[in-house]
């Protein structure tokens, strides 16, 4: 198959920027896509001129119209680094397209900070909830962010102070390349900077002596969540998660899920990780929301319903836990719809449900645990043992 695609990574200093070959696909082309500012940075190019289609998503329809002429696709650095070219490489067969990257504002922010690409997390909330970075704040950490617009440094100075960074040093760099450069230093808790709305913010995280402790592995403290007393509790949940075993990219479904705990633990675990959560309770759809957004995976998806009824037409799920609303209809149904080689658990706390478990632990092999945790608490001038409902945790891989 000849490839009649090309997706072409350009830079602030335009045409001369490309490499001679490079150069010579964009000056041979029948057909331009890009935005204003691409189309600008190639005006010396005579070829016919068509910009984003609104909605975006008409992208891959309008490309495929024309096939069969010679048509480049512009875009900012490395197409396939939080750019266009992956969700187009995603809809139109690779072998029909080529790539052309371009040094993008990743590599040319960590030249300008010193940084290693090797050693620091590469983000964008261009065009997504700015509240996903919160994931990534951690003490010494070193963050790139492709940001969603002027106020966005703004933003993640106030999720940072909030969570005792404000000391950390940030850096926003502005049309990278170009004559008109700038670059605005500062730290989180005195950032006032005006910043030009297309830009690149480098974060040095540094936590002070209070600072909210997040790690990405799961098992946060239960204070970190709101709950109306009924979730999952921080030991049981982190033995709930290792055996769900977050993946990149893979979905899960939480049944009952509650206040969210296990669906945003998921999520921050592993990156692109997904979760739907069931809960018909409205306060608790409330609460899973709140905790998704203060602990950085605002794209939880909550649906109002039980199972097994609310799981039709759901996309098949990588990992289900039951939290709640077990019953043997429940289980099968989650049985059925899970992914080969997925992982399916179930919490229960109650006899009838132990019983439940026992019997499914039969007929379907797994592993069946009984987890009991103690927390010492005090009691006036002593201290001693307070016991956790004990919970039976049930699990299996579908193979």
């Amino acid at each position: 198959m000849t490839p009649w695609l090309h997706i072409v990574g350009i830079g602030e200093d335009g045409m001369e920027g490309l490499t001679p070959a490079t150069r010579a696909v964009v000056e041979a082309a029948e057909v331009i896509v890009g935005g204003d500012r691409h189309h600008r940075l190639s005006d010396r190019v005579t070829a016919r001129r068509l910009s984003w289609p609104s909605p975006f998503d008409d992208l891959i329809d309008l490309l495929k119209t024309l096939k069969g002429q010679r048509v480049v696709v512009l875009a900012t650095g490395d197409p396939l680094w939080f750019s266009v070219g992956a969700r187009i490489g995603r809809a139109i067969d690779p072998a029909e397209i080529i790539y052309h990257p371009q040094v993008g504002a990743f590599q040319m922010a960590a030249a300008r900070m010193g940084w290693s690409m090797a050693d620091l997390e590469t983000l964008t909330v261009h065009g997504r909830p700015v509240e996903q970075m919160i994931a990534f704040i951690q003490p010494d950490q070193r963050l790139l962010i492709l940001t969603t617009g002027a106020e966005t440094p703004a933003q993640i100075a106030h999720f940072l102070s909030e969570r005792g960074f404000g000391q950390s040093r940030m850096t926003v760099f502005a049309n990278m390349g170009a004559a008109d450069e700038a670059r605005f230093d500062g730290v989180a808790d005195s950032w006032t900077h005006v910043v030009p709305a297309f830009n690149t913010l480098a974060v040095s995280c540094v936590a002070a002596a209070d600072a909210a402790l997040l790690p990405r592995v799961p098992g946060l403290p239960d204070d970190m969540f709101q709950s109306d007393g009924t979730m999952t509790k921080q030991e049981v949940r982190a033995v709930t998660l290792a055996k769900l075993m977050p993946m990149r990219g893979a979905l899960l479904w939480d049944v009952g899920c509650g206040c969210g705990s296990v669906a945003v633990e998921w999520m921050r675990a592993a990156r692109y990780a997904r979760a739907i959560g069931i809960e018909p309770r409205p306060r608790r759809r409330m609460m899973a929301a709140a905790n998704a957004a203060a602990l950085g995976t605002p794209k939880l998806h909550l649906i109002d319903g039980t199972a097994p009824e609310a799981l039709e037409g759901l996309a098949p799920p990588d990992a289900i836990f039951i939290g709640g609303g077990l019953s043997a209809a429940t289980f099968e149904a989650c049985l059925q719809h899970l992914r080969p080689l997925g992982r399916l658990v179930v919490n229960a706390v109650t006899l009838d449900s132990e019983s439940l478990l026992l019997s499914l632990y039969r007929q379907n092999g797994g592993s069946l645990v009984k987890l009991q945790a103690q927390r010492a608490e005090t009691f006036g001038p002593v201290t001693g043992w307070r016991p956790l409902r004990a919970v039976t945790q049930y699990a299996l891989i579908k193979r």
